[in-house]
C-alpha cells in the first residue's frame, strides 16, 4: 500500500513539472474499441473538408455533438489544463554524432522512418512533452507518447484530407492519453487512434510503425538519422530526468484507472500487443526475450509474424535518472515474408540468422550479412506497452506467456 501511495504521489507531483516552464501552452478557438463502446461510425465529410460544430474539449456533453464513442464520464482530468503538457510543434533535430554527446547507449527512443528518412524521438523528451507534430519524409505526423500506459504510437495527421496537429487535452482515459486535434477540438484515444468525443467522432488515424529502440541500436542502424534536438524544443525541462519514478513496477496499480483488469496477467506487466485484420495477439516480455538476443516465429491469424528481442534499452520509467532504467530490451515485430518465401528466425549472439538463406539481421529488420544483406523486412505496427492498457483496448485479446508461444 505504501509503494503505491508513493507513486500515486510522484504521478501527482509530474503534473506540476511538466506544466511548468517559459513558453505558453498553445490554444485553438474554433481497430477495435474497449469492450461496450459503440463503432459506429460517423460519415465522412467531403475530402478537403472537415465539419464544424462545437469544441469537445470544452464541453464534452454537448447535445450539439455526435453521439460519443465512449462515456464522457470516463474521461477525467488527469490534472493539467490543455497543452499544460505542452506538445513540440516546431521540431528542431541535429545528426546522430551530436546527440550522441548526451545520449547513453540504453537510452530508449522512438524512430519513425518514411521514405528513406528517419527520425528518432528520445524519451527522456517525450516523456515531458507526450506529442511531437512532426514531417518526415513528407508525411505530417503526430509522434506521442504515453508515459501512464507506457506506450508509444505515430499517426498520419491527415483527417479527410486536412492536416491538423495535436494537443494533450490534459484528460486521460482508462489511464491513458487524450489528445485533441486543433482543427475541431474532437477528443482522440492516444492507444489506438480513434476520435471518441467531438465532432469527428468515428474517425481513425493511420497508425504507422514507430517502435522503441536502444539508442546504441539505432545510432548503428541509422548512422545519418535525424534526433529530435532536447536543446531546442522551446522549453526548460530537466531531460534525462524521470517524473515518473516508482512507475515501472508490476505490483503497482495504474494511475486513475476505473476499469477492471484482465487477470491473466498483472496490470502493469509489460507486453508486446499486436493486431492484424482485426486479429489481436499479445505476448509478455518474458515470452519473447532471453539472454543477449530471442527469436519468436509466430503468427497473428493467418499471417506469420516474427518478433525479435535485443538486450541493450533502459526503462524510462523505472529510476529517478532514465539511464539507471532497468533492462527491458528492444524489439522489432516484422513480416518474415522475402519474395514470397517465408524465413524462420534464430537468434545467434546479439543478431539474428534466418534458417533459409543463412543471412544474418540486426533488431531493426536490416540484414546486414549473407545472400539478402541489404533487404529490410516489412514492419509490422506494434506496441511495447502495460498489460492493463492492451487488453483494455484489446478485450479478450490472445495471451501468450509460453516462450515457445
Amino acid at each position: 500500500m505504501r509503494t503505491k501511495l508513493l507513486v500515486m504521489l510522484a504521478v501527482l507531483g509530474v503534473v506540476v513539472a511538466a506544466c511548468g516552464g517559459d513558453t505558453e501552452p498553445a490554444t485553438t478557438t474554433t481497430t477495435t474499441t474497449p469492450q461496450g463502446v459503440d463503432t459506429t461510425a460517423q460519415p465522412a465529410a467531403e475530402a478537403g473538408a472537415l465539419p464544424e460544430g462545437p469544441s469537445a474539449l470544452s464541453d464534452t456533453a454537448n447535445p450539439e455533438l455526435p453521439a460519443p464513442l465512449i462515456d464522457p464520464a470516463e474521461i477525467i482530468s488527469g490534472g493539467p489544463p490543455p497543452d499544460g503538457i505542452p506538445p513540440i510543434d516546431d521540431p528542431q533535430f541535429v545528426s546522430v554524432g551530436e546527440a550522441d554527446a548526451w545520449l547513453t547507449d540504453g537510452d530508449p527512443v522512438v524512430y519513425l522512418e518514411i521514405g528513406g528518412e528517419v527520425h528518432a524521438y528520445p524519451v527522456q523528451v517525450l516523456i515531458w512533452h507526450e506529442i511531437v507534430n512532426d514531417t518526415v519524409g513528407g508525411v505530417p505526423v503526430a509522434v506521442t507518447y504515453c508515459p501512464l500506459c507506457n506506450s508509444a504510437v505515430s499517426y498520419e495527421r491527415i483527417i479527410d484530407g486536412v492536416e491538423t496537429t495535436f494537443g494533450t487535452s490534459g484528460r486521460l482515459y482508462a489511464s491513458a492519453l487524450v489528445m485533441y486535434d486543433r482543427a475541431t477540438e474532437s477528443l482522440w484515444t492516444h492507444f489506438d487512434g480513434r476520435a471518441v468525443v467531438g465532432v469527428l467522432t468515428g474517425r481513425t488515424l493511420d497508425p504507422l510503425p514507430s517502435p522503441l529502440l536502444a539508442w546504441s541500436e539505432f545510432a548503428a542502424a541509422f548512422p545519418e538519422g535525424l534526433v529530435l534536438d532536447r536543446n531546442a524544443t522551446g522549453f526548460d525541462r530537466p531531460y534525462g530526468e524521470n517524473p515518473y519514478a516508482g512507475y515501472d513496477n508490476p505490483e503497482s496499480t495504474p494511475f486513475l484507472f476505473r476499469g477492471d483488469v484482465d487477470d491473466r496477467a498483472r496490470a502493469k506487466q509489460r507486453v508486446v500487443g499486436v493486431e492484424v485484420d482485426g486479429v489481436a495477439r499479445a505476448w509478455t516480455l518474458e515470452a519473447i526475450s532471453g539472454d543477449a538476443a530471442a527469436a519468436t516465429n509466430s503468427n497473428v491469424g493467418d499471417v506469420p509474424v516474427v518478433i525479435v528481442w535485443k538486450a541493450g534499452q533502459v526503462t524510462a520509467l523505472e529510476t529517478s535518472r532514465i539511464v539507471s532504467g532497468r533492462d527491458v530490451g528492444s524489439v522489432g515485430v516484422f513480416s518474415p515474408i522475402v519474395d514470397g518465401e517465408t524465413l524462420t528466425f534464430a537468434a545467434d549472439g546479439e543478431q539474428f540468422v534466418d534458417a533459409e538463406t543463412g543471412s544474418r539481421w540486426d533488431v531493426t529488420g536490416a540484414a546486414v550479412s549473407g545472400p539478402l544483406a541489404g533487404t529490410r523486412l516489412e514492419q509490422i505496427h506494434h506496441l511495447d506497452t502495460f498489460w492493463f492498457a492492451w487488453s483494455t483496448y484489446r478485450p479478450g485479446t490472445d495471451l501468450i506467456e509460453d516462450p515457445a508461444g
